[in-house]
């Protein structure tokens, strides 16, 4: 019989894809550590040296931590609470996004939409998805057959599990 498990999308691509194929995802307990990157196609999410974190499209800021200068050594962690802070490197937090939650299976991805989103249940983006782009992916089982098709944004996210 067919269960119905309402999943965040990014989840599921977060299992299905191993973090050595996946240069836009960030695990819950990763760290980039200063000049450090995750990236997807023009977009770039990078701690810099002078400990802000910075998205950039074609080379362009479109969104930054504002922690320029507020320390060296930087380090950005995704926390397995949700939370995704930035440690100077004396370990002092810098900067939050101040989605802690319970602990769980978190993930941050830099979406084909340019949005960069923190998922178990979402907590935080930085709101610079650009209009008219798919975004977030649905994926749909037949048998055991995997497509990945495009989301609109009125739909939910699913998946049916055989049990």
């Amino acid at each position: 019989m067919s269960s119905l498990v309402m999943l965040s999308a990014a989840v599921l691509l977060g299992l299905l894809l191993p973090s050595s194929s996946a240069y836009n995802i960030l695990y819950g307990g990763d760290t980039l550590s200063t000049g450090q990157s995750i990236t997807h196609g023009a977009y770039t999410f990078i701690i810099q040296s002078d400990c802000n974190l910075v998205l950039y499209d074609n080379g362009r800021a479109v969104w930054s931590s504002g922690t320029y200068g507020r320390g060296r050594n930087c380090i950005l962690s995704m926390q397995t609470d949700g939370n995704l802070v930035i440690y100077d490197g004396s370990k002092k937090a810098v900067w939050a996004s101040n989605s802690r939650g319970s602990q769980a299976n978190y993930i941050l991805v830099l979406q084909r939409d340019r949005n960069v989103v923190i998922y178990g249940a979402p907590r935080w983006s930085t709101g610079t998805h650009t209009a008219n782009s798919e975004g977030v992916v649905i994926v749909k089982s037949d048998q055991n057959d995997i497509s990945f098709t495009p989301m609109t944004q009125d739909r939910k996210i699913a998946m049916v599990t055989n049990n």
